[in-house]
């Protein structure tokens, strides 16, 4: 009897035992202090459990990956944060040719993968002639950024127009308007703000827009857009105040063929705002 009690208490302990390391592994803290110069470890991590770098702990590999590339940073001298985790990003180079992936939602338009050169790439056909877009990511609408890059072509006096967007259908949109030899900001289908911009045919450009929270009751809404090759702007290009609470809204990218081209959509990317 005293044997069969001695078994049990000794089962009961290593479930014990086990439970807890068990709990250990799901609720693991971080050994110590990440530096404040590193600013915020990224919301979204995976779910699995690895060695953290410099005896930080365990913790997921998301985390790894951004003390590993906060760690190097420091040893290059670089003390400003790293660039945000990525809420969602895609370069295509995984997606299955000739479809569209699972988790985008088109609008209007037959957007697929398609390889251009040694590159794959979202391909949105040159005809018919209309306005589309694609949508992808979480559903976000303030502290957000989205960014892509696109490619397109003029013919003759004609030329595509292109953009990204964040909020939704009805949300903001950073549209490049060749034929107006502008970048325009846009909420819904209304310009709100634009400046010159010289777009180059037959080039990728890279666009970013961004909404932030500036103060109670007011928001910021900006971007920027340059060519590929030369050095992004410091300072937004368009900015627009906003007094209205942004609503929640997937991402997108968008485009109109009006050259009768293709429309090139690569590097899409969604994160949240850095900290200043």
């Amino acid at each position: 009897m005293k044997t069969q009690e001695h078994g049990l208490n000794l089962r009961i302990i290593a479930l014990v035992v086990t439970l807890g390391f068990s709990l250990n592994l799901v609720w693991g803290k971080v050994a110590k202090e990440f530096p404040a110069h590193w600013g915020k470890p990224p919301e979204i991590q995976t779910q699995d459990y690895v060695e953290l770098p410099a005896d930080y702990g365990h913790g997921s590999s998301t985390l790894a990956k951004w003390i590993a590339t906060n760690l190097k940073r420091d040893q290059a001298g670089k003390t400003e944060p790293a660039q945000p985790a990525a809420l969602y990003e895609n370069n295509f180079e995984k997606a299955e040719a000739g479809k569209l992936p699972d988790e985008f939602m088109a609008l209007a338009g037959d957007f697929l993968v398609k390889r251009d050169g040694t590159n794959q790439c979202l391909d949105l056909p040159g005809s018919p002639l209309d306005s589309y877009a694609v949508q992808f990511g979480p559903t976000e609408s303030v502290d957000v950024v989205a960014g892509a890059r696109v490619f397109g072509t003029a013919k003759g006096r004609r030329a595509p127009t292109f953009g990204v967007g964040l909020g939704g259908v009805a949300g903001f949109k950073l549209q490049v308007a060749p034929a107006k030899k502008a970048l325009e900001l846009l909420k819904d289908q209304e310009v709100k703000t634009s400046v010159a911009f010289e777009w180059q045919t037959g080039a990728w450009t890279q666009l970013r827009l961004q909404i932030r929270k500036a103060k109670t009751g007011a928001w910021k809404i900006e971007g920027k857009a340059w060519s590929q090759g030369s050095a992004e702007p410091k300072e937004w290009m368009v900015s627009f105040d906003e007094t209205e609470a942004p609503v929640g809204g997937r991402a997108s990218v968008l485009g109109s063929p009006f050259a009768g081209t293709p429309i090139l959509f690569d590097d899409l990317r969604v994160e949240r705002v850095a900290e200043k």
